[in-house]
């Protein structure tokens, strides 16, 4: 495998009838550059490049690929332009916007709407402890929302966690990157090759046994809630199907948030896929619930006097 790290293209480079600005994140399969259209307005762009199978010296605009990785290169690639081609059809405010896609210098790139905000993550990260549960149902109402498109357009994403749900600077979500998703027409059994995020993926991402659907982006999003009370992600499902640890969020999140709201968290986390919400709609209703058990504990009762 390759090691070392691939060089953006350069300031002023102009492609595809975009210039690109600067590069704003990098990951192990793309880069994502701030770049300007024709008439001036600013757009993302997702460059194919996987630092693990293709290598950019600085200066340079096509990647070299040695000939032992090309096939696996190829194969990424073909995934990526599907991704565009999939994301081209949906049009939903939360839901990454992608504006066209194209092959140029070897590889393909998406061009998406220009967001300003943070990830998830970033906002767990600054302000764990302090996740209001009016925030929690709100945020994750939206993204279900444009998950629920999403599945009705027959794709599930297969990949969600908090690096990938973006917030705007008005905390509504925008799920992000879909790498892993696939036509759920065509999906039984997952791939071995199959991507995932220990923690976050269903435990049928993991082998044969059920069949992928909605319900696995459910059991993600229901892991994305938990990272959101508890900090980190639960136990992977994989361990879990061995020797289940996992403490409930009911639990964990017992002190500060209601029980409806933890209750839904843990259906989310079931490892049987039956158990759960169905379809992202479905979860979204009970977000929206205002059950006898909705209201958060009073800050007397968490102090043990109410």
């Amino acid at each position: 495998m390759l090691s070392q790290n691939n060089h953006a293209l350069p300031t002023g480079c102009e492609l595809g009838g975009y210039r690109i600005e600067r590069q704003i994140s990098a990951g192990g399969f793309s880069i994502v550059y701030l770049a300007h259209d024709a008439a001036g307005l600013p757009v993302a762009i997702k460059e194919y490049l996987p630092n693990a199978l293709a290598l950019r010296g600085e200066g340079e605009l096509e990647p070299s690929v040695p000939p032992e990785h090309l096939a696996d290169f190829n194969r990424g690639l073909k995934l990526f332009f599907e991704e565009g081609r999939a994301l081209t059809g949906l049009d939903h405010p939360n839901v990454v916007r992608v504006l066209n896609f194209f092959r140029a210098n070897g590889t393909v790139y998406l061009v998406m709407r220009h967001e300003t905000g943070r990830t998830l993550r970033e906002h767990i990260r600054k302000h764990f402890g302090r996740l209001s549960e009016a925030f929690l149902r709100g945020m994750f109402s939206g993204l279900l929302d444009g998950l629920g498109e999403v599945h009705g357009h027959g794709l599930l994403h297969l990949d969600i966690k908090p690096a990938n749900i973006f917030l705007r600077n008005d905390d509504s979500p925008v799920l992000l990157d879909f790498g892993a998703a696939r036509y759920a027409v065509d999906i039984g059994p997952p791939e071995p090759r199959a991507m995932y995020t220990p923690g976050y993926a269903a435990p049928e991402q993991y082998h044969g046994k059920f069949t992928l659907g909605p319900w696995t982006d459910i059991y993600a999003v229901g892991a994305c809630m938990y990272a959101a009370l508890t900090g980190a992600a639960p136990q992977p499902a994989d361990e879990r199907l061995v020797d289940d640890q996992l403490a409930p969020a009911r639990q964990r999140g017992a002190s500060y948030y209601s029980l409806q709201l933890l209750a839904t968290i843990d259906e989310c986390l079931r490892l049987d896929p039956a158990r759960r919400p169905q379809h992202a709609r479905a979860l979204q209703a009970s977000l929206n619930a205002d059950g006898p058990d909705s209201t958060p504990p009073s800050w007397l009762s968490r102090l043990g006097f109410g």
